[in-house]
């Protein structure tokens, strides 16, 4: 099933946006950083499994037993090759002001200005930083932050969705049983990206845009 926005003036003027933040040199005192949540069902064995021998893989049983769910925040960066991932037990809007002020704080501390790109969701904006931090705190702490959101219906705008498909086949395409293994192997997998300095190739310009979609465009 699809999920086809209506791509009205505000679609368009929010795409021009991203897509022209994302056209935009690398800056390291100004980077571009997108925002997404993932949830991860966890599963724990039903059985013990048969162990490793040479020559054999280790086999499971397919029955499972659920262990309830996790939430992962996913930020990168991906002209500076960094990503930062946090597992949480829940994916409140006390949760993601945590996230974003971990990240402002500690990972971007440096920087001139952070811009942050994410979707639609309820707890990204910033009366919900208002909510949690009270209004001082919360203009103290964005102060240095630029919010670009996606255009409704069109999350594919992104690149955090690219990352946390990417974190999919690599890591968390298997059976998690607890928040320690999740959370373990989450760090190690985004540290050894980082170490590689692996970043995100954008090549979808405005231009191509507005041959692409310019015929359905609202006024």
């Amino acid at each position: 099933m699809w999920c086809v926005g209506k791509l009205t003036e505000e679609y368009r003027e929010r795409m021009y946006d991203l897509l022209d933040l994302y056209a935009r040199p690398f800056r390291l005192g100004e980077p571009v950083v997108c925002l997404d949540e993932k949830s991860k069902q966890l599963h724990r064995d039903s059985r013990p499994p048969l162990l490793i021998k040479p020559g054999t893989p280790a086999r499971r049983d397919y029955e499972y037993v659920r262990a309830g769910t996790c939430n992962l925040f996913v930020a990168v960066e991906p002209k500076g090759g960094h990503r930062t991932v946090t597992v949480t037990d829940h994916r409140t809007k006390v949760d993601f002001v945590a996230f974003v002020q971990f990240l402002l704080e500690k990972v971007y501390a440096r920087a001139r200005r952070v811009h942050l790109v994410m979707d639609n969701l309820n707890t990204h904006f910033r009366k919900c930083f208002e909510e949690v931090l009270g209004v001082k705190r919360a203009r103290t702490l964005l102060r240095r932050a630029v919010f670009h959101y996606t255009p409704k219906h069109a999350s594919w705008l992104n690149m955090a969705e690219i990352e946390i498909g990417i974190l999919d086949r690599q890591c968390l395409d298997r059976r998690l049983p607890n928040r320690d293994v999740l959370t373990a192997k989450v760090n190690a997998w985004q540290q050894r990206r980082n170490a590689e300095q692996r970043g995100i190739e954008w090549t979808f310009t405005r231009q191509d845009a507005d041959v692409k979609m310019a015929r359905h465009y609202v006024s």
